[in-house]
Parts: structure tokens; C-alpha cells; sequence
């Protein structure tokens, strides 16, 4: 066999093995039809689906209260790509600290109350 067929790709072309699908816990919010899942942005302002492979890595991003569903990662991308929203980021470790001081419109500082559970894993997307 060739050392190409015994190398491994760092960036495979398939995430998983045919055939087996990869199950993600992603956040949800409530709604008033049921639950919504929940879309980020990425450091750099792009819109991005969030998934966590495991439970404990979710609530080490988001804490422990937070509400999420478990979806395989082709269901999460359906659900993002009517939205325009082609990224889905798996087990995010950027986070922010929460911040506690802006500036209005009006120049005057107005200072936010800080959460008590960690700061999410990317800034969430509004509207």
C-alpha cells in the first residue's frame, strides 16, 4: 500500500463514517409554539448554528439551566439553512466575558447587570 492510504487526514471529507449519523445537544429558547434553537455569531460576525457532542460540554459553555434538545447534525443544518445559515460550529470553546458597560446612542455609559452562570460560547444572535 501507498503512504497515502496510511495517513490520516487531519480534515476528512466525511465528519463521520457513512452511514452513522452524529448527534449534537443544541441550545434551545422557549417560544410560543414550543422550543426554537438557538443561533450564534462567530468572533467575526457570521451567523452560526451551535451543537455540543456531549452534555457536559454544553453546560461547562452555557451552564446548567440552560434548555437543549438533541438533533443529528444534517437535521441542525436543515434547520439553519432556510435562515441563510450554512456554518454549524461543534463544541465551541471561544468564549467571551460578559459585557458590563456601553455606550447609547446618546454617548452616556450604561451598565449592564452580569449573569450568573458562565458567559456563552459565542455572542448570541438577536432577532
Amino acid at each position: 500500500m501507498s503512504p497515502v492510504e496510511h495517513c490520516e487526514d487531519p480534515e476528512p471529507s466525511e465528519p463521520v463514517p457513512a452511514g452513522s449519523l452524529r448527534v449534537l445537544h443544541v441550545p434551545v429558547r422557549s417560544g410560543t409554539a414550543g422550543c426554537a434553537a438557538r443561533f450564534f455569531r462567530t468572533p467575526l460576525g457570521g451567523r452560526t448554528a451551535v451543537g455540543f457532542t456531549s452534555l457536559e460540554q454544553l453546560v461547562a459553555t452555557l451552564g446548567a439551566d440552560h434548555p437543549w434538545i438533541t438533533l443529528a447534525e444534517p437535521a441542525l443544518r436543515a434547520l439553519a439553512a432556510p435562515l441563510g445559515i450554512t456554518t454549524v460550529t461543534v463544541d465551541p470553546q471561544l468564549t467571551a466575558p460578559w459585557v458590563t458597560e456601553r455606550r447609547t446612542r446618546t454617548g452616556n455609559w450604561h451598565v449592564q447587570p452580569q449573569p450568573s452562570e458562565p458567559s456563552a460560547a459565542l455572542d448570541p444572535l438577536i432577532g
